[in-house]
């Protein structure tokens, strides 16, 4: 078991790093915005969202990189927060199940949006060729919408999302129960709004429109910074007290 003294020394870094992933994900998401119009461009025809695609380079592809390796860091990050000697002492089976959820949700995530990176640009190049005939195009069209139901959709967007709401949920339990009420109390309200958000996908499934629930996720993932943002906060201020403690 870690010393109070080891804990002083880790804490900060753990708090880092919560702090610093929560500005992280939100950068290629951002870029996303500004050279692709996403999450709007999801809403247009795959013919043109291809077309758009492929005018997009490497710059784009990059970008959807980046992204996946964001969503891919809450791996480490959910086991770091979980796992501490104190939670696993306290409230085992929350802890590991923090763990495992957050973990669960980081490795989904990343999985839906590699499709970007690994599968769609050679589509996209398909559909713009000018070589092409229109049953290569119309073929390409066809992937995309498929590819993007189950990798975006059901893999990356509704299970990642409900993934990520339980990881919150359980980690804001323990945060709780250690009397951090601000800060579980906004995990709680964020997995509530991305728990509604994952609705979006099932909208669509049933053939009606999702953009009511598709601007909840936008909300939940707003909410989602600021708590990782305050789980930091927590943690510095936690460190402080503890360094008081040892002196």
């Amino acid at each position: 078991m870690l010393t109070t003294r080891e804990m002083t020394s880790t804490r900060p870094i753990l708090a880092i790093m919560t702090i610093a992933f929560a500005v992280a994900f939100n950068i290629p998401f951002s870029n996303l915005s500004r050279i692709f119009d996403y999450p709007g461009v999801l809403r247009r025809p795959a013919g043109e969202v291809l077309d758009f695609f492929a005018r997009g380079g490497a710059e784009l592809v990059l970008t959807w990189h980046g992204f996946a390796l964001a969503a891919l860091l809450l791996v480490p990050l959910s086991i770091a927060l979980s796992l501490t000697p104190a939670r696993v002492a306290s409230r085992p089976a929350l802890a590991i199940g923090a763990a495992v959820a957050g973990a669960l949700a980081g490795l989904s995530q990343a999985l839906g949006l590699w499709r970007w990176v690994f599968v769609i640009p050679e589509l996209a190049r398909t559909h713009a060729d000018p070589a092409a005939t229109e049953a290569a195009r119309l073929g390409a069209e066809q992937a995309f919408v498929i590819l993007n139901l189950y990798g975006g959709v059901a893999v990356g967007e509704h299970m990642g999302q409900l993934l990520t709401a339980t990881f919150v949920i359980m980690l804001s339990l323990l945060q709780w129960g250690e009397g951090n009420r601000i800060t579980s109390t906004i995990g709680f309200v964020t997995a509530a709004a991305i728990v509604i958000g994952t609705n979006e996908g099932l909208a669509i499934a049933l053939g009606r429109s999702g953009d009511l629930f598709g601007s909840v996720t936008v909300l939940g993932f707003l909410g989602l910074t600021a708590w990782l943002i305050a789980t930091g906060v927590t943690l510095l201020r936690a460190n402080k007290s503890n360094a008081r403690i040892a002196k």
